[in-house]
């Protein structure tokens, strides 16, 4: 991922209301966190404790009429939250407890 992950949660830090930022952090975190190979996993994992999940549901809400957010925000909470292990579900519930239900 050659720090995707960390370069994608900075630009949604620094720049929280300029949508083409936002649609482009959640896209490159959407891809970086696929697979459900240990890679895959350890992608997943990387992002939620750098603050991932979180950065992409406050980008959700800043922008709720751009649909270019909207559908990479979701794809990104989708990759990042997806496992059916411990992690996974702890994932899923730090999203909920984000606002990613109401978002």
């Amino acid at each position: 991922d050659a720090g995707g992950i960390e370069l994608a949660v900075t630009a949604l830090q620094a720049h929280p209301q300029v949508a083409g930022v936002q649609q482009d952090g959640c896209l490159a975190m959407a891809n970086v966190c696929v697979g459900s190979d240990a890679t895959g996993l350890a992608h997943k994992q990387r992002a939620a404790d750098a603050g991932g999940i979180e950065l992409v549901v406050a980008a959700l809400q800043a922008h709720p009429q751009v649909a270019e957010v909207q559908e990479e925000g979701c794809a990104a909470l989708r990759n990042v939250c997806s496992g059916t292990d411990a992690a996974g579900r702890a994932r899923k519930q730090r999203a909920a407890a984000a606002g990613a239900i109401e978002a």
